[in-house]
């Protein structure tokens, strides 16, 4: 983006034609999405059973590391095959603890008009999850997360609608120490936003503690907490072939208490796992059932989703690769099996690019569109990723959002309806071959409500696009960005539990929080 000085004197023109009726952003009302398409299955019958053979056999024949005694001693219990940390289990086994997941399952946060069902057609999408740094156009450099950045990520989170919940940290807090990094990071999480939140299953303290501070903010009871739930984990595996002991132990402690368990094995084709996308594949669903069966003997019927992260390397530099043709098919793949499975399915909107640029949205565009055509439910990182993961930018968050919000679009049944008055007969007749369509009444009546749209993208021509200070989007999304911050208002929260959930986290401050070793 040359010259980027002079079209930034047009910023303010821009910034303030962004505020339609008041609002900052003209965005969907808050609604769940519904995929009415028939998913893409790029794999028979014969295939589907083909990779469920493999990641069988592999479960059978070659075992999986479990790196935590508790769950090995669990498992043995089961009547696995165990040989120090290595696991083998039975297909028989597996299928009859896959089995007593349930298909669908409900997340009911703090603010119960944000209520999630995870699984049947619906598709909820997510903030961007765990970067260690942080870009954006004003910084222009790479830097590292901040409670500041991470507070002002989570504001976008609650204000935009095609939003339904907080992951891990937007970007990671590293100005606060690891070993309470969880207390204040959750305590925002719950002040700043009232929809679904996330914890991260590392280690006992973190687990209990973020569990508690979620029951505080809701105002439940243990058994209220423990009845429904309320919040959710995700695990990943070590692959190949693992799984470690920090997460396997806030995975069985979130088991336990009936919250939902969310279990995405990371394997790159070609590095962790085989180089084909259906090896890769089977290997990835072998690491993800196993968790699923731990938790399933632990506590029947828990909610479980079973989630894919399986995409390529480039095969020169050994780099993550992603929004590329494999990982649109590895996820379509994978879609296919956790229908085959009756689990809901987790995906990611994911790219490689290091800069809110053309490579980062056609990567992410691709991701997205994957994860809806595969019929995947819970789509992680849908907005403000970069870098394989290891950047947040709030400007690709803004322009994510444009993506996620026209998926909503595309999926209103109001897009395809065939009512007499969408055939639209008479307005037809009424036109003819002479006229238009522009002034007659059917169009009128509907101008304002029959096509999307959009809130970030320009559809000016060139002279007036360059009239206007020919605003690049990246700038357009952070002058958005700046806005939205400016006008954020925390949702409410009762002022007897606030200072419940203060108390809480000074307390713990106190006895020394979480350990960082594990």
């Amino acid at each position: 983006m040359a010259d980027r000085k002079r079209r930034k004197r047009g910023g303010g023109r821009a910034g303030n034609a962004a505020r339609r009726g008041g609002a900052v952003v003209e965005q969907m009302p808050w609604n769940v999405p519904i995929n009415r398409d028939r998913p893409t299955e790029p794999l028979t019958e014969e295939g589907v059973q083909a990779v469920h053979s493999g990641a069988m056999t592999i479960l059978e024949e070659i075992g999986i590391e479990f790196l935590n005694p508790e769950a090995v001693d669990i498992l043995r219990k089961a009547g696995c095959t165990v040989n120090g940390e290595n696991i083998r289990f039975g297909r028989d086994f597996i299928m009859e603890m896959v089995a007593k997941a349930p298909p669908s399952w409900t997340l009911t946060p703090r603010n119960p008009d944000r209520v999630l069902t995870v699984g049947e057609n619906n598709i909820l999408f997510g903030n961007v999850s765990s970067p260690p740094s942080y870009w954006d156009l004003e910084i222009g450099r790479k830097i590292t997360g901040t409670r500041a950045l991470y507070q002002n990520l989570l504001k976008l989170s609650q204000y935009f609608n095609c939003i339904h919940f907080v992951g891990g940290y937007p970007v990671e807090p590293q100005d606060i120490h690891a070993s309470v990094r969880h207390l204040d990071a959750m305590f925002d999480k719950l002040i700043l936003t009232d929809k679904v939140p996330h914890t991260y299953a590392l280690g006992a303290e973190r687990v209990e503690d973020t569990m508690e501070m979620v029951r505080i903010a809701g105002g439940w009871s243990d058994d209220e907490f423990d009845a429904t739930p309320r919040m959710y984990t995700n695990i990943n595996s070590t692959s190949p072939l693992k799984h470690d002991y920090p997460m396997l132990d806030g995975w069985m402690r979130m088991a336990r208490r009936g919250q939902g368990l969310v279990v995405t094995p990371f394997t790159l084709a070609g590095a962790m796992a085989p180089v084909t996308m259906s090896g890769a594949v089977a290997q990835s669903l072998a690491e993800g059932l196993c968790a699923v069966a731990l938790a399933q003997y632990i506590n029947p019927g828990v909610a479980c989703a079973i989630g894919t992260f399986t995409s390529n390397v480039d095969m020169k530099s050994g780099a993550p690769a992603f929004g590329t043709p494999e990982y649109m098919r590895a996820t379509q793949m994978t879609g296919q099996l956790a229908r085959f499975y009756g689990l809901p399915m987790r995906s990611s909107g994911v790219c490689a690019a290091n800069v809110p640029d053309g490579q980062a949205m056609w990567e992410t565009s691709n991701s997205l569109w994957a994860a809806v055509q595969s019929g995947s439910n819970m789509i992680y990182h849908a907005a403000g990723w970069l870098e394989g993961g290891l950047i947040a930018s709030p400007e690709k968050f803004i322009m994510d959002c444009e993506i996620l919000q026209q998926i909503q679009r595309y999926m209103d049944p109001a897009t395809y309806a065939t009512g007499p008055g969408d055939i639209a007969l008479d307005a037809v007749r009424e036109v003819g071959s002479n006229g238009h369509f522009f002034g007659i009444q059917h169009t009128q009546d509907r101008y304002t409500t029959a096509f999307y749209q959009p809130f970030l993208s320009d559809w000016k021509n060139f002279e007036a696009w360059e009239a206007g200070g020919a605003i690049w989007t990246p700038e357009r999304a952070h002058m958005l960005y700046k806005e939205i911050l400016d006008a954020f208002e925390a949702p409410p929260i009762d002022d007897a539990i606030r200072e419940e959930l203060s108390a809480f986290v000074a307390r713990r401050k106190e006895e020394g929080g979480a350990p960082t070793d594990f």
